[in-house]
C-alpha cells in the first residue's frame, strides 16, 4: 500500500497509510486542499476528536452529525460530501456517507439533518451509515471531506460512489477535511459507576 501523500498527511490528525485510498487523496491535491481557507468543521467534534456514540449504531435513535464550511472557492457550482472510514475491507475505505446538491456558498448541515441528494453508501441505502464496531475493536477514524466542484454533479438522488467520482475527477476546485474518531466504549463506561459499585458489592458477599 502506497503511503498517504505528504499534502494530505499535513491536514490529518495521524496519517496511515490506509488514507491514500480516501477520496481526497485521489480527487484533489497540495493546491486544493485547504484552497483559499476552505475549511470543514463540526460543532459535535473537534479535528482529530472522538465521535459521540449518538452518531453511531451504538445509540438508539441516532443521527448524522452537524457539519459547517466556510466559502468555497470562487468558480464553484456544487459541494459534494464524502465521509469514509479509510480502514475499510480489502484496503477499501467503507464508505458511510454521500451527499450533495449544496449551495456553493457558506453553509452547514444540522444534526441529523437530510442532505439536499444523497446517494448509496457502503450499505447500499442513502444516509449516513451509523458505525458499528465491537467493544475491543480498534479505534476508527472517519474522514468527512467536502469537495467545491466546477460544474454541477448532475447525478439522481441514489447514485453510486463511482458515478460521483467520476465527476469529481479532474473537476476540484476545493476541497476540507475532518476527522472524527470512534471506539466503543468498553462495558464498565456502558453501565456505569451504579453498576460497577454493584459489582464491587457482589464481590464483597462472596467473600463473605
Amino acid at each position: 500500500m502506497t503511503d498517504c501523500p505528504a499534502w494530505l498527511a499535513e491536514k490529518l490528525p495521524e496519517a496511515k497509510p490506509h488514507h491514500a485510498q480516501l477520496a481526497v487523496a485521489q480527487y484533489a491535491d497540495a493546491e486544493t486542499l485547504g484552497v483559499d481557507g476552505f475549511t470543514l468543521t463540526s460543532a459535535a467534534f473537534q479535528d482529530g476528536g472522538a465521535l459521540d456514540p449518538c452518531f453511531t449504531a451504538d445509540e438508539e435513535d441516532a443521527v448524522a452529525p452537524p457539519l459547517e464550511w466556510t466559502t468555497p472557492p470562487a468558480g464553484t457550482e456544487e459541494l459534494v460530501l464524502v465521509a469514509q472510514d479509510p480502514a475499510g475491507r480489502n484496503d477499501q475505505p467503507h464508505l458511510h456517507w454521500l451527499a450533495w446538491g449544496f449551495a456553493p456558498q457558506q453553509g452547514k448541515l444540522l444534526e441529523g439533518e437530510s442532505a439536499p441528494f444523497a446517494g448509496k453508501n457502503a450499505a447500499g441505502n442513502s444516509e449516513w451509515l451509523l458505525p458499528k464496531l465491537d467493544i475491543g475493536d480498534p479505534a476508527h477514524d472517519y474522514v468527512f471531506q467536502l469537495f467545491a466542484i466546477d460544474r454541477p454533479l448532475g447525478l439522481m438522488p441514489g447514485a453510486g460512489a463511482d458515478e460521483v467520482f467520476s465527476v469529481l475527477d479532474g473537476n476540484v476546485l476545493g476541497a476540507a477535511v475532518l476527522t472524527a474518531k470512534y471506539e466503543p466504549e468498553d462495558l464498565d463506561d456502558l453501565l456505569g459507576d451504579d453498576a460497577a459499585a454493584a459489582g464491587d458489592d457482589l464481590d464483597w458477599d462472596a467473600e463473605a
